[in-house]
């Protein structure tokens, strides 16, 4: 009698739990499906831009969605569906015209579909809306730079700095713009002034990467090395030290120094796959076979990076 008892108790419980999980699986259906904010809900749960745009579409006609909550829309539509994307982003602009946000957004989605006119514009009516506001003139660089446009993105990044010198990583990305276009003595410039502001090794990390652009490779281990020397998880530092180490004839210190970058981050494969080149560079096959092979234990979800940094022939 006591034993069935408990087994009653028992299967109670159970039940209880199970009801619970159902009643927790259905309040989102029991929820009203024309409140924006649970379309967007529904749709964040989803894994393609197909499946979201059945719920995204409708915000458009919908009163109650705010200009917010069409952004985030267009987000997420951004990726696969950019018709979608630039109807809802319009809407948006349509209900508050006063929004930088929704400027930016456009000048994306613009990007996205090629229509370089409607960037521009979307980028110049961000900055009549907030003349102040560096982040049109960083997103302006950022296009530019993904279009090869080096120069125009650094002066870009240079306007950007201007509105905004206290921010460190506005500064990073300058500097980085001004090595990219052979100004290197500009560039260490920005680094000395980002002194207080950003950690100290990463600077000197920094400062390396502006003098291995300039081709001072023997500087720059100097300054990789006092970086690693100053912080010794800065992956980063092993990195770009590595790298230096290889472009001067040290293959031995370079191995060495990409293995610590990936000791230190497990989830990069960015220093395997640099090793592996460099082995493939000096003919070392075995070893790149070796490599290759921790890369697809380890990076199996990134065939392409495998395959252009780890061809072996």
């Amino acid at each position: 009698m006591r034993r069935r008892l408990t087994l009653n108790r028992g299967q109670r419980s159970l039940l209880v739990v199970c009801l619970v999980a159902i009643v927790i699986h259905l309040i989102p259906l029991l929820l009203p499906r024309n409140e924006p904010e649970q379309q967007l809900a529904i749709a964040r749960a989803m894994s393609t831009v197909s499946q979201r745009v059945p719920f995204l579409r409708p915000l458009k006609d919908d009163s109650k969605a705010t200009p917010a909550e069409l952004r985030e829309a267009a987000t997420l539509l951004l990726d696969g569906a950019p018709d979608d994307a630039h109807t809802l982003a319009l809407e948006a602009e349509r209900r508050n015209p006063q929004e930088v946000e929704t400027q930016l957004l456009l000048a994306r989605i613009c990007d996205v579909e090629r229509m370089s006119r409607c960037v521009s514009t979307a980028l110049s009516r961000a900055e009549s809306l907030a003349p102040a506001d560096a982040r049109p003139d960083v997103l302006r660089a950022e296009l530019l730079e993904k279009d090869g446009d080096v120069t125009g993105a650094a002066a870009a990044m240079e306007r950007a700095h201007g509105k905004a010198p206290e921010d460190p990583l506005i500064g990073l990305r300058y500097v980085r713009l001004l090595s990219e276009a052979r100004r290197g003595e500009e560039a260490l410039a920005v680094l000395r002034k980002l002194e207080g502001r950003v950690p100290h090794a990463r600077l000197l990390v920094e400062q390396g990467r502006v003098h291995s652009r300039e081709g001072h490779d023997a500087e720059a281990v100097k300054l990789f090395r006092a970086a690693v020397a100053e912080d010794p998880k800065l992956g980063v530092g092993y990195f770009e030290l590595g790298l230096a180490w290889h472009r001067l004839g040290r293959p031995d210190r370079a191995e060495e120094a990409l293995r610590q970058a990936d000791r230190l981050d497990r989830t990069d494969p960015k220093a395997l796959a640099a090793l592996c080149a460099i082995q493939l560079k000096e003919r070392r096959i075995d070893d790149a076979r070796l490599t290759r092979m921790d890369l697809e234990r380890r990076f199996s979800g990134q065939p392409e990076l495998i395959r252009q940094s780890c061809s072996i022939p």
